[in-house]
């Protein structure tokens, strides 16, 4: 029997986004968290919130984790214990679905529809739920939900849904302006970046500026 999953990627510590999405997906069978969960404002309250869905979370590594397992994020390295992320794979297949955090063979590939030298060619199963640019789109088989916590296009908490090869692209609105006040209180050196970021998010054109 199939699962219901919900496909929450690059929550970035956001905890106020998540906990609206998961109150958004709460009938769940499984939650799969692409990579990049912790480093944000709030790391340690994210790994409380994660923790707390049990055997229901399923968990792949992105490059934040690879950063706090090379001793390059001291920020969540305060909060979150590098051996809580040690064993994640890099990718994970529930249901014939395959998770991966950019691609299926590295975790900083940029995809995107947008950017022309993009490389798909590891795409390879009948369905792939990657992340890395925090873009929502679907081409084919291949989807990224976007970001829970640090959105591109418009300020909400974007995910999806994967339902026996059915997907189902999903923004889940909660009061950014809020949290990113609170982000600017939390102590983290970016903050103010990131709270700037929440309340005016990348383009999809500014992003493609970045990664050139």
């Amino acid at each position: 029997m199939a699962m219901r999953v919900a496909a929450l990627y690059d929550v970035h510590g956001n905890v106020r986004a998540l906990e609206a999405v998961l109150a958004d997906a709460g009938d769940a069978d499984a939650f799969v968290f692409g990579g990049d969960v912790f480093w944000g404002p709030w790391p340690r309250e994210t790994l409380e919130l994660v923790q707390s869905l049990g055997d229901r979370a399923h968990f792949v590594r992105g490059n934040w984790e690879r950063y706090l397992l090379e001793g390059k994020d001291e920020w969540t390295a305060e909060h979150v214990p590098a051996d809580v992320v040690r064993e994640w794979p890099t990718t994970l297949t529930l249901d014939e679905v395959v998770y991966c955090h950019a691609t299926p063979v590295r975790d900083d590939e940029v995809v995107l529809p947008q950017l022309e030298r993009s490389d798909w060619s590891a795409f390879t199963a009948p369905l792939t739920v990657c992340g890395h640019t925090h873009v929502q789109f679907q081409v084919d088989r291949i989807v990224n939900p976007g970001s829970v916590g640090l959105p591109t296009v418009h300020a909400a908490a974007w995910w999806a849904v994967v339902d026996d090869g059915d997907v189902e692209l999903r923004a889940t609105a909660y009061d950014t302006v809020a949290a990113a006040d609170a982000m600017r209180r939390s102590g983290m050196p970016e903050a103010d970046e990131l709270a700037d970021q929440l309340l005016e998010p990348y383009t999809v054109e500014r992003l493609l500026e970045i990664v050139g």
